[in-house]
């Protein structure tokens, strides 16, 4: 039985079937109880659109927003960092999240997660960094900057060995109940 839904959602010019996100799936398979979902936003690059997908997705799954975790790279945690900033979820896990860009829509979501961590890189040519740590400063969020550029190509291991540490965390709370 599912206890938990884990949703992870690639950034914009990527796929589910991307190297971060299947590493990312498999440690989340491999907790018992979870369940771990890689939407496939290719058919829309509007960030509008992809925060529709995630919704639909949830809702098909059946995922109560308090038993759900969200991960996203890019595009994709700005999907997670907006979804949760209506749906209070578990987690929200986001790697050189796509917030705090002044032509981006709703580009500063208050992240309402129970736990949220961010993951960038300091030499990130896509979204900087120093705008993403200011909104990190403001809502308290747990931030990791690495010695990597946006796609966080070389800190494969440390990423999903961060996302394992998170999700110990989340399913840690739930044997609590």
């Amino acid at each position: 039985m599912t206890r938990l839904h884990v949703f992870l959602s690639h950034g914009l010019e990527s796929g589910p079937g991307s190297t971060k996100v299947q590493a990312m799936k498999q440690a989340a398979e491999a907790f018992p109880g979870v369940t771990a979902l890689a939407l496939d936003h290719r058919s829309s690059k509007d960030p509008e659109v992809r925060l529709q997908q995630m919704q639909t997705a949830m809702e098909k799954a059946g995922a109560v927003p308090e038993l759900t975790v969200l991960a996203g790279s890019s595009m994709g945690g700005w999907v997670c960092a907006q979804t949760s900033s209506v749906s209070p979820v578990l987690g929200c896990f986001m790697l050189a999240p796509a917030l705090a860009l002044p032509k981006y829509p709703q580009s500063s979501p208050v992240i309402q997660a129970r736990y949220r961590q961010i993951i960038h890189g300091w030499a990130d040519d896509v979204v900087p960094v120093m705008p993403v740590l200011e909104l990190a400063r403001e809502q308290e969020i747990p931030t990791l900057v690495l010695p990597d550029g946006h796609r966080l190509e070389n800190s494969l291991d440390k990423v999903v060995s961060e996302f394992r540490e998170f999700l110990e965390t989340c399913t840690s709370d739930l044997n609590q109940l």
